[in-house]
């Protein structure tokens, strides 16, 4: 492996997203991400399809498509950690790791002896990251915590979708898992930190992650919005609380986004719509004056938008600097010739699809780039070379798990 990580060892005993999502970006940046899975059945999201991988004979193979998405470049351990022989090789691997990812249930490892501060005590160095809905503190820690549940609970979905008297108005939840993938982003951050602590120091830390938290931080201008007015933010469709215009619009064909973000974009936007007099009326004099009258510009741009197709708009004010885009599905995402010149979609081999797509990292680094080298691991890919390799087991050792069915 390459990159910034190059030396630092990661056990991730996470499964699903949040956790997965922090090991595959440290195994971007070139870490050695060990991943513990269930033998037999491994990470619950091996069995989330349809859709399943390929063969090269092109029948479905027995990896999702979800599951790839966020174990790229770690190594597959099949491990019964419930076993007092798969705890001793769990504390092995622990005391040559830099990093351990988990998100059991508060306390769950330590039923386990393997808590932090039992790891802690071989390794005082290791930087135990652990990952539940609420954290290990509070009212709420002993709950399980969910992606969809936490967009909820932390007030996401309070300012998602049209509002409540529009048709299909409604709460709806974002269409990716992004509570999880936050989460995953600044356990990964807090772990970098806690790193950069630790070459200072000598010691690792414990590392307290909660969705609920991350998502409400996570609000950032709608949160601040009603911190400082107390008034709660509603769903607005695809409206922007603080900007207008600064939302969707139907043009003579498809809808169109127009994000005005000044002044001097808002004057073109008009000029370019043969409206130059909108600008001077009062009521939209400027944004604070437009978010006040929002409805009655909303209106008045909603007229003059639908005379001209989509990409005659896009033309013009691209031109003129107006910032504007489509609504593209992912199809049309791919084949975007953007993608291709920032290398956003990747092909890794695989030991039994022959081949997996997957998406790029987007973190660009001149100095240390992310060599894209190992796709997600099948169960159990590494467990041998790895618990010899790493845990010091022998053959005979190994053989004698096999034969428990711990690994």
């Amino acid at each position: 492996m390459s990159g910034p990580l190059v030396g630092i060892r990661v056990l991730d005993l996470s499964r699903v997203l949040a956790g997965p999502w922090c090991g595959q970006l440290l195994a971007d940046l070139g870490a050695d991400v060990i991943k513990i899975e269930r033998p037999g059945a491994g990470d619950d999201t091996r069995a989330w399809g349809p859709p399943f991988l390929k063969g090269p004979d092109g029948r479905p193979t027995t990896e999702a498509a979800y599951f790839q998405s966020t174990n790229r470049g770690k190594r597959s351990v099949t491990l019964d950690i419930a076993t007092p022989e798969g705890q001793d090789v769990i504390r092995r691997l622990a005391a040559t790791s830099d990093i351990l990812i988990e998100n059991y249930k508060v306390g769950g490892l330590a039923r386990y002896g393997l808590g932090y501060d039992d790891l802690r005590k071989l390794n005082r160095g290791l930087i135990y990251c652990s990952i539940t809905g609420f954290g290990q503190t509070g009212p709420n820690a002993e709950r399980a915590g969910y992606d969809f549940m936490i967009q909820g609970l932390a007030g996401m979905m309070s300012v998602t979708g049209e509002a409540d008297d529009k048709p299909g108005g409604g709460p709806q939840k974002i269409g990716v898992a992004l509570s999880d993938i936050l989460t995953g982003l600044y356990t990964a951050v807090a772990a970098l930190a806690a790193l950069r602590s630790r070459a200072e120091t000598g010691e690792g830390q414990h590392v307290d992650m909660a969705l609920f938290d991350v998502t409400t931080a996570c609000m950032a201008n709608q949160a601040l919005n009603y911190l400082v007015t107390g008034v709660a933010p509603v769903r607005m469709g695809n409206a922007h609380p603080n900007i207008v215009p600064y939302q969707a619009f139907p043009t003579a064909d498809h809808y169109l986004i127009i994000a005005i973000g000044n002044e001097g974009q808002f004057r073109r936007f008009c000029e370019i719509a043969g409206r130059p007099e909108v600008p001077a009326d009062p009521r939209f004099k400027d944004n604070v004056s437009r978010v006040a009258n929002r409805d009655a510009l909303v209106a008045i741009i909603t007229d003059f938008m639908r005379t001209r197709p989509r990409q005659v708009w896009i033309d013009l004010l691209d031109k003129a600097g107006v910032p504007c885009g489509p609504i593209n599905d992912l199809a049309q995402v791919f084949a975007d010739p953007q993608v291709a010149a920032r290398g956003l979609r990747i092909e890794l081999p695989h030991p039994t699809a022959g081949s997996v797509p997957g998406v790029a990292n987007p973190i660009k680094l001149s100095g240390t780039p992310i060599a894209y080298e190992r796709a997600s691991p099948t169960l159990g890919q590494h467990t041998e070379e790895v618990l010899r390799g790493l845990a010091g087991l022998s053959p005979a050792e190994i053989a004698a798990l096999r034969s428990k069915s711990i690994v």
